[in-house]
């Protein structure tokens, strides 16, 4: 375990109290279904007072994880950080916008496709009557959850189909917040409308950077993507990643 612990970077250790908080807050969501439901509350949120704090809960911590990524920062990933130009080193070879930006162009299609058809049966047993906005709620934030566990242990996205390296050259990264609250685009609550909104606006400009500047994004044309200036270094202890391993102890 120690050594363990010495291979973790700071961002990596944030990386494992997102996952620690999430997990938290989806067993204290999932109790609060179960005891509103219990008591005869026809959904989640029956009025009660913990709900209500649940939620405003909820809202809070991750309007500000959302508001905090628009913003450079040294303790976020590099993953969603390349976005910004401080992070854009060349690497002085040469290269054409339109070519980098078709690159990546049918592997983000099938996360597309793939992403839609999954929630687009979760809409349908939602539309059916089989599972309550409650149950919408607890699948973001169970989404939330194997968000930090595919950083931090498996990601099927990156192994199955987008076949980046790592976490750093992520195509989709910062589509994160979006995945998590697609279930919450069904939903007519302000609480909801707030994080759909904030994750929409992230995607947003997520998009609009890759098409003016897909440079940013490919470990070829920038440096701060190389192995060599990771700070992240998920490879220490993704097992996904130890094959890539370069660092040295």
């Amino acid at each position: 375990m120690s050594r363990l612990k010495a291979k973790l970077s700071t961002i990596s250790r944030i990386h494992y109290i997102k996952l620690v908080v999430r997990s938290l807050l989806f067993f204290a969501a999932a109790a609060v279904y179960v005891v509103n439901r219990l008591n005869g509350s026809p959904t989640m949120f029956g009025g009660y007072e913990d709900s209500q704090l649940l939620l405003l809960t909820l809202t809070a911590f991750f309007s500000v994880e959302m508001v905090l990524r628009c913003f450079p920062s040294k303790y976020e990933s590099m993953g969603c950080q390349k976005q910004f130009a401080k992070n854009y080193i060349p690497t002085g070879k040469s290269f054409d916008r339109r070519e980098l930006r078709r690159r990546s162009a049918l592997p983000v299609l099938v996360v597309l496709l793939s992403w839609l058809a999954l929630n687009g049966l979760i809409a349908l047993a939602y539309f059916l009557g089989y599972i309550d906005w409650g149950i919408l709620l607890l699948i973001s934030i169970a989404y939330s959850v194997c968000d930090m566990i595919c950083i931090l242990f498996f990601c099927p996205f990156q192994t199955w189909m987008m076949k980046n390296r790592c976490c750093q050259t992520c195509r989709i990264y910062n589509w994160d917040y979006a995945m998590m609250f697609t279930p919450l685009m069904l939903v007519n609550n302000i609480y909801a409308h707030i994080l759909v909104g904030l994750s929409v606006l992230l995607l947003v400009r997520w998009e609009l950077c890759f098409f003016l500047y897909p440079e940013r994004f490919y470990e070829e044309t920038n440096c701060s993507l190389r192995c060599s200036a990771c700070r992240e270094k998920l490879c220490h202890h993704k097992k996904q990643l130890m094959s890539l391993r370069v660092f040295k102890k």
